[in-house]
């Protein structure tokens, strides 16, 4: 213990080994001699998959000026103004820009304003829950997605062309979709070739149209000088006469025709404008659009004790 009190020094290295200890520097690798990586990272695909797909999804088709932007903003207001409540999708935010065109919608159409434009290259989802002022319990509400998109970019596919991808990701989807092929009164005609190729790229993407939900719209209809047909016939005569590839693939596959106007439109000041608001189109395709989802009508009156039950409740 004689060496207990003794001071440790830390240990010196001997003077001879003092130069072998060098600071550490990377290692030089001659290029010549770096082994060859044969590996090929695989890059992230990017995805078009759209979000949020439980709904019931209505798409628009429709050339420029066809009139789809007016039938979705008459349809919906018909909803919300007779039909039931028509409220924002808890859980699924519209965009501003949805909102927007949703406000822009519900104040012009009394104000007799016609919608603007739709945007290219975009797709405004409109996600809302409908529900019906009906009391049966039948007449369930129902969540809708309104898909408004531009005119010039349906004319995309003529001739064998394609989609802008922000159209591509919802025709993919495999989500319940109905279809509302619109075309009007005055270019019918000019359209019945880029509507088969509209079906027929819908049959390429595996869209059964013996058993999918779409409808034939000409809109326009007040042009011809009448606010509805004299009879079924003459709006079968009109397709047949003016849309004869589009008619064969109508009476072939079953799908609804039906016809459409929002009343009367003036230009009296180099705008159109609504001077008579007429609804009862907006009536017929909103209840068509319901039952066609839902599998009852709108304004189903109830099973046998239902209406007994609402006897009593009224009286």
């Amino acid at each position: 213990m004689e060496n207990s009190n003794e001071q440790l020094k830390p240990l010196a290295l001997e003077p001879e080994h003092e130069t072998e200890y060098q600071p550490l520097r990377p290692l030089l690798f001659d290029p010549k001699e770096t082994p060859q990586d044969d590996f090929v990272p695989v890059a992230k695909t990017i995805s078009n998959d759209i979000k949020n797909k439980d709904s019931n999804f209505i798409f628009f088709f429709g050339t420029s000026e066809s009139g789809k932007s007016v039938i979705l903003s008459s349809m919906l207001y018909y909803l919300k103004s007779y039909a039931g409540v028509l409220r924002p999708k808890l859980g699924t935010p519209n965009t501003k820009e949805a909102n927007v065109l949703l406000s822009d919608f519900f104040e012009n159409i009394r104000q007799g304003i016609l919608p603007n434009r739709t945007t290219r290259d975009h797709v405004t989802r409109l996600d809302l829950v409908f529900e019906p002022n009906n009391k049966s319990k039948r007449v369930v509400p129902i969540d809708l997605t309104f898909l408004e998109t531009s005119g010039e970019n349906h004319n995309e596919i003529r001739r064998g062309g394609n989609y802008h991808s922000s159209i591509e990701s919802f025709l993919n989807a495999n989500v319940p979709i109905t279809f509302i092929i619109v075309t009007s009164y005055e270019s019918a005609h000019r359209e019945d070739s880029l509507i088969n190729e509209f079906l027929d790229e819908l049959e390429r993407k595996g869209k059964n149209l013996r058993s999918v939900s779409a409808v034939l719209v000409i809109s326009k209809w007040d042009k011809s000088g009448r606010m509805d047909v004299e009879s079924s016939e003459e709006l079968d005569n009109f397709i047949i006469e003016r849309l004869p590839m589009t008619s064969q693939r109508i009476n072939t596959y079953g799908l609804t025709k039906t016809y459409y106007t929002v009343g009367s439109v003036q230009n009296s000041t180099g705008e159109e404008r609504i001077s008579l608001l007429n609804l009862s189109t907006a009536e017929v395709l909103s209840k068509w659009l319901y039952k066609s989802i839902v599998g009852y009508d709108l304004d189903y009156e109830g099973t046998f004790w239902e209406r007994l039950k609402f006897s009593f409740s009224g009286s």
